[in-house]
């Protein structure tokens, strides 16, 4: 990341069906507003622009809720109102469900350079127990339509831990993952949220151990492939991990579009109006859509980029974690940095509760020892 490097985040709240483990801010009864939240979004986007707020951005990421869910019209309608320094990386989240040839031309068109399909798994019955629709063909036919339409970039995501996704159904996924070579891919420990049908039924509830055999397998077997991990959850192929992400484990400044967006400057956070339809009315009505805001003091905010620095292959200055026997194999010392093995990544948490202040002169350069952009 550089000093100029700035990000727009446009949140996409519309889903067809909420999946079982979900906790965002997405609705599936609100289809008919699509076209007055795209308004919405390219009136936020010019007012920040008129009030100076909104310089070109460095990276752009459609997330939601699923993106790919709005008309492809409109998804662009909003991308062509956000000013983009040239070669500026534009990343969409897509269902692998809705991938289509006129999709993808029209996102290249309009200057889209990376995708992130929801994979989850490509084992069919891990698929319905999380409450996905899509079927585990559909996973290889949307990443050949993306090659296809020349989109330089894309990810897959996948989620382990589900009750009833054996040993076999995660090594077969991560085998069928890499058959299709992605540049970059993710993987998330399923997490139970409170509010969810997860969360309603224990006999879901993933079991820590055998997540934590699954994350060093996908380790294991990304590693060996050549993916260089970005993140605690991500890999990349070098040259292809995504730039957006990369801002936000590094403390960058970026805007949210959209309901419940998250914005920040300088240690100053705020974050609009979680429903879409106050959004809407809130910016229809040409009032401030923003529900709140924080401004970080010095010491937290120091704090903040040492937790998320400690994610990545950067690590943290070695003044900022102690040499006690209770971190033994879970950091490694070398030139001045302390970073976590692979066992410490599983136990991140655990490793944080040690981290000390480092002095005003200790930069924590999150980049420091990794590609340049990142997952």
């Amino acid at each position: 990341m550089t000093p100029a490097d700035f990000g727009v985040y446009v949140h996409v709240p519309f889903c067809r069906q909420r999946c079982d483990y979900c906790a965002f801010a997405t609705y599936t009864d609100r289809d008919p507003l699509m076209g007055r939240y795209a308004n919405a979004c390219v009136a936020e986007l010019r007012g920040a622009r008129a009030a100076g707020e909104l310089p070109p951005a460095t990276s752009v990421f459609f997330g939601g809720g699923t993106p790919s869910r709005l008309p492809a019209a409109e998804l662009c309608r909003i991308l062509d109102a956000v000013p983009r320094e040239a070669g500026a990386e534009v990343t969409v989240e897509c269902n692998p469900e809705d991938a289509s040839d006129e999709r993808f031309d029209a996102y290249r068109a309009a200057g889209v350079t990376r995708l992130s399909f929801g994979v989850q798994s490509t084992a069919g019955h891990v698929l319905a127990s999380l409450g996905r629709r899509h079927g585990p063909e559909a996973v290889g036919r949307a990443v050949e339509l993306a090659r296809a339409a020349g989109i330089p970039t894309f990810n897959l995501d996948l989620i382990f831990g589900a009750v009833g996704e054996s040993d076999a159904d995660w090594d077969r996924t991560l085998a069928d993952v890499l058959a299709l070579r992605p540049p970059h891919v993710s993987a998330y420990a399923l997490t139970v949220e409170p509010g969810t049908p997860l969360a309603g039924d224990p006999s879901r509830h993933p079991d820590d151990d055998v997540q934590a055999d699954r994350y060093e397998r996908a380790e294991a077997v990304l590693s060996a492939a050549g993916y260089r991990w970005e993140e605690v959850s991500n890999w990349a192929l070098p040259g292809h991990g995504c730039r957006h992400n990369r801002l936000y484990w590094s403390q960058g400044d970026y805007r949210g579009i959209g309901s419940a967006a998250h914005s920040h400057r300088r240690g100053r956070r705020w974050w609009n109006v979680r429903t879409p339809d106050r959004y809407v009315a809130a910016v229809e009505g040409r009032r401030s859509p923003v529900a709140g805001e924080e401004v970080l003091e010095p010491e937290r905010r120091a704090h903040e980029a040492l937790l998320l620095s400690l994610r990545t292959p950067a690590g943290v200055p070695e003044a900022a974690l102690p040499d006690v026997p209770e971190l033994d194999g879970l950091v490694e010392r070398a030139g001045g940095r302390v970073v976590l093995t692979v066992r410490g990544r599983l136990l991140a948490n655990a490793v944080t509760a040690y981290l000390e202040p480092v002095g005003a002169g200790d930069p924590v350069p999150v980049d420091a020892g990794a590609p340049r952009d990142s997952r």
